[in-house]
Order: C-alpha cells, then sequence, then structure tokens
C-alpha cells in the first residue's frame, strides 16, 4: 500500500481535498485530529505540555487549551520548538500506528494522511508520494481572516512555516486551491486515477 502524504501551507485547502479524497474512499489520516488525541486529558504529551508551559495552558478537563497555547508559541520559536518536540514524535506513532491498520485490511492501494509540517520535520522521506495544497499568501491570509484571526496572526503563523513554493517544489502532485470547487476536484479526482494506476 502506498503512503502518501498531504501537505501545504496553513489555509490552503488541506481540509477540504482531505474530505474529497474520503468521499472517494480513500483510507484517510489527519494529523490535527491525531494532535487532539495527544493533546487531551491524561496523556504522556499533555503533562509534558504542562510541566514545561506551566499549568494555565490547560482547559478545566484537563486537555491541552490550544487556544491559549497557540500565542504563545507562535510568538517564539524556541517556545514552538519546544512543543514540536513533544508533539511531532507521537503525530508521528500515530501516522505508523493508523497506516499499519490500514495495510491489515489489505484492501487498500494508498492512503493519505494529512501532515501540515512534512518538510519543517524531516518526514517526507517516510512517504511514497507528496500531495501539496497550494494558492497565492493573500488568499491564506484573506481565508485566515474569515476564520476569525487577526491580520498579524495570520502572517505570524504564515512565517513560521515554509513558503508554499518551497513545498511544491518537493511535491509529486500539486494540486491548487484558487479556483472553484469543481476546479479542485477535478485535479482529486486526477490524482487519485494517477495513484491506483501505480
Amino acid at each position: 500500500m502506498l503512503r502518501i502524504a498531504l501537505t501545504g501551507g496553513i489555509a490552503t485547502g488541506k481540509s477540504y481535498v482531505l474530505e474529497q479524497f474520503r468521499r472517494h474512499g480513500v483510507p484517510c489520516l489527519d494529523s490535527d485530529e491525531l494532535v487532539h488525541g495527544i493533546m487531551s486529558a491524561g496523556t504522556e504529551a499533555t503533562a509534558a505540555i504542562a510541566e514545561r508551559f506551566g499549568r494555565k495552558v490547560l482547559a478545566p478537563d484537563g486537555s491541552v487549551n490550544r487556544a491559549t497555547l497557540g500565542p504563545i508559541v507562535f510568538a517564539d520559536p524556541a517556545a514552538r520548538r519546544d512543543l514540536e518536540a513533544i508533539v511531532h514524535p507521537a503525530v508521528y506513532r500515530a501516522i505508523a500506528a493508523g497506516i499499519r491498520g490500514f495495510e491489515r485490511l489489505d484492501q487498500y492501494p494508498f492512503a493519505v494522511v494529512d501532515v501540515p509540517l512534512l518538510f519543517e520535520t524531516g518526514h517526507d522521506n517516510d512517504f511514497d508520494r507528496v500531495i501539496v495544497t497550494v494558492c497565492p499568501p493573500e488568499m491564506q491570509i484573506a481565508r485566515l481572516r474569515e476564520r476569525g484571526m487577526s491580520e498579524a496572526d495570520a502572517r505570524q503563523r504564515l512565517a513560521a512555516q515554509w513558503p508554499t513554493d518551497r513545498k511544491a517544489a518537493g511535491a509529486h502532485f500539486v494540486i491548487r486551491t484558487d479556483g472553484t470547487f469543481d476546479d479542485t476536484n477535478r485535479q482529486v479526482t486526477e490524482v487519485i486515477s494517477t495513484l491506483r494506476s501505480i
């Protein structure tokens, strides 16, 4: 079974594209969903985060309050690296376990994993193919503003990631998300067709 990574900058349409793969019956893993599990109450990662950043970053239920933690780590590169050192190994263990589960079913030619910081973490070689979603930076900022983020915070998030063109240069497939939904869906269908033929 081919392991396919889906990546791209924040607000470049990864979640939408992942959902289209799911609608085609492709098994998918979403790193962001895995992170929610890793940062839930009682986990090793949550305990390590509370130790590093203080109990103020915990919600009343004992899980990590990402709304409290986010501004801290995006304003401080050293703090962000500390968080990533706690979270990323756990995420990649969860991804490996998920892929093993799909492989045991022995009915899928490939699985897609949404990994936002694939290149930044140096894990692109863990996958057989890489898909990158792209759109202009100003469109990313506009989408983040629509989600309620300030322009300064949006630019801070973009600055914390590799530029989209650098990610696209390392891709096997590039899906542009600055057109219509139909345009994006057509590109997803083409990628699926190519992957099934490998």
